[in-house]
């Protein structure tokens, strides 16, 4: 097993001269500076690295345990989990008005990489209440928002999302969650049902859980137009203490019922709740009756664009452990001295092709998720509002790829890990194993990659007729014209260049075809993962093209730092290797639909 070790310096890289601190100039940041969000890189790194890493495997084996209606963590969790909220970790990307410390969000993503990376299952337990944080600050009551708000965003009290149902998985419409009007206790609801896939939907790392609930009132219509979202705290607040003090009453009428045995991240309770096996669980509405499920998005959205960071912390893990792997196993002769003694597997060409793959895609995924995030900064907090616009059209487009393309790649990153360590990784004891396994639900969860991907073909291109993600496509291939123009980095400005003119022919492609009145939703549907797939191949290596012209303007001023010509080997790869492979994503496209359209899953 090997340590883990929060990369600063790629996190520095990235926000200093990628992004040039973008975020640092917008109006609420005056107080930020470089060296703040440096010392606050440094900070994150040490409770990651030597806090909640070491717990990363034990977690995993110990896992949790179910005890009359309650779950035990595993060993240290709690500790580390309140060691997070001291250090006043849970609100850095919250504005200061609901409390937070108002640093930008980039600074808050490259934060939540770090601890997902150092331990994914613990990392869900905030992750999700930040997506609480999100849905109640846009739509809660001024009541709701003071009572719980500033419990959330330090963390004493979690948040989860309440979505799914036995008969309701990735289609809403069917939730059954009933939610009564108490009428005698005007402005409550009783709610009676049962939820399943709950993450961190009990424990007691905190004083307290805030559950937010999509549940149907008696008179609602079926479908979406009939959802509700009401928040249910697992315990309930004395009336007369509303808004002050927050002191905590009795047990809610909601408990855990059982909890999920999975493939991974078993340090991370998948609770099935159960509501109103008594009285009713007490529930009160979250904005406005029948618009659950919009009210719900600003937590999915928010969640989506954390899980593609979640995944990218994982393959960073990944990269670490099978580097880590590759420079202590010695087998085999070394290619570079013909006769010499054994050489470690890291001499050998196509171990390097695997950690080459894995450190570029994990970089390049890195630097898409950021500038994402910064983009969102600017969408939040830019003073005009044409560029507040412009960033939002951006982040939209943005988002499903980051959520669907870095946890995709997240695990064949991580299965690339436990090839790297050959026969070893297969061991749970190596440690690889996990971290393939922890990685597997990230494509499944918060919206599935095929989700994801109807998102971006359907509602995203049509809705503005692609143009957010033309213009993304401009900037693209400005970047392969400055690589052209640089006669070490010409190359792969010709790859870059040939990447964009196939996302650009796809794109028109889909949205033409998305058109047609008779078949343009089937259209999407099969043309959406490719699609996704050829703009995420293309983005990530618009990333590393940007990264290369920064890292050859740095040797070429002189710089002796190895880290900027390792940055010219990930990008080179990345480029003339990995982009085209993803390119052949537009042959898919172009090949039809006719054989999905015949295909006929009974006969096989």
């Amino acid at each position: 097993m090997f340590p883990f070790a929060a990369p600063v310096r790629d996190f520095r890289f990235v926000l200093e001269e990628l992004l040039e601190h973008g975020s640092l100039s917008l109006p609420g940041f005056e107080e930020a500076s470089p060296d703040l969000v440096e010392a606050v890189l440094e900070e994150a790194a040490r409770l990651a690295n030597d806090v909640w890493a070491p717990l990363n495997a034990s977690g995993d084996a110990q896992g949790c345990q179910l005890k009359e209606g309650r779950v035990q963590l595993p060993d240290g969790f709690i500790e580390a989990y309140r060691a997070y909220v001291e250090g006043g970790w849970n609100g850095i990307g919250v504005s200061e008005a609901l409390g937070g410390q108002g640093l930008p969000e980039v600074v808050a993503s490259a934060v939540q990489e770090m601890l997902h990376g150092a331990n994914m299952a613990l990392g869900l337990c905030p992750m999700l209440t930040a997506g609480a944080i999100e849905a109640l600050a846009h739509h809660g009551s001024d009541e709701q928002k003071a009572l719980y708000l500033p419990r959330l965003v330090e963390g004493s009290w979690t948040g989860t999302m309440n979505l799914t149902e036995p008969q309701a998985g990735s289609d809403l419409s069917r939730v059954r969650t009933r939610a009564v009007p108490c009428s005698a206790e005007p402005g409550r609801y009783r709610l009676f049902g049962q939820k399943i896939f709950i993450t961190w939907g009990e424990h007691a790392a905190a004083e307290n859980i805030i559950h937010l609930v999509l549940a149907r009132t008696p008179d609602a219509p079926e479908g979406n137009r009939g959802i509700s979202l009401f928040l249910v705290p697992k315990y309930l607040e004395p009336e007369s203490l509303v808004g002050a003090d927050g002191s905590l009453g009795e047990r809610n009428d909601v408990v855990c019922a059982s909890i999920e045995h999975k493939l991974g991240i078993h340090g991370s309770p998948t609770c099935t709740l159960s509501f109103g096996e008594h009285d009713g669980a007490i529930g009160y509405l979250v904005g406005e009756e029948g618009r659950g499920l919009n009210h719900m998005f600003t937590m999915m959205n928010e969640a989506r664009h954390k899980v593609g960071v979640q995944g990218i912390g994982v393959a960073e893990r990944a990269c670490q452990h099978a580097f880590a792997y590759a420079l202590d196993r010695v087998q085999g002769r070394s290619p570079k001295a013909r006769g010499a003694g054994d050489c470690t597997i890291s001499d050998h060409l196509d171990v390097r092709r695997m950690l080459l793959s894995m450190r570029a895609r994990t970089d390049a995924l890195r630097a898409l998720a950021l500038y994402c995030a910064a983009q969102l900064d600017v969408a939040r907090h830019a003073a005009g509002d044409a560029e507040r616009r412009a960033a939002q059209a951006r982040v939209e487009v943005l988002i499903p790829v980051v959520k669907a393309f870095s946890t995709d790649q997240a695990v064949e990153i991580a299965s690339l890990g436990i090839q790297v360590h050959g026969g070893m990784g297969y061991i749970e004891e190596a440690g690889a194993a996990q971290l393939l396994r922890d990685a597997r639900i990230a494509p499944i969860y918060e919206g599935t990659n095929g989700i994801q991907a109807l998102d971006l073909a359907g509602r995203k291109l049509q809705r503005d007729g692609g143009a957010a993600l033309m213009s993304l496509i401009d900037d693209v291939e400005a970047t392969a014209q400055a690589l052209a123009a640089s006669p070490e980095l010409a190359s792969l400005g010709e790859s870059l260049a040939a990447g964009a003119a196939d996302l650009r022919a796809a794109l028109v492609l889909v949205l033409e075809q998305g058109a047609d009145p008779e078949f343009g939703p089937d259209a999407v549907q099969a043309y959406a993962t490719p699609f996704l797939a050829l703009a995420g191949h293309v983005l990530c290596a618009w990333q590393m093209g940007r990264t290369a012209l920064k890292a050859r303007a740095a040797l070429d001023a002189g710089s002796d730092d190895p880290f900027y010509t390792a940055k010219l080997q990930s990008a080179d790869f990345a480029l003339r290797h990995w982009l085209p492979v993803g390119r052949a994503n537009r042959a898919v496209i172009e090949a039809g639909m006719a054989s999905l359209a015949a295909f006929d899953a009974a006969v096989h």
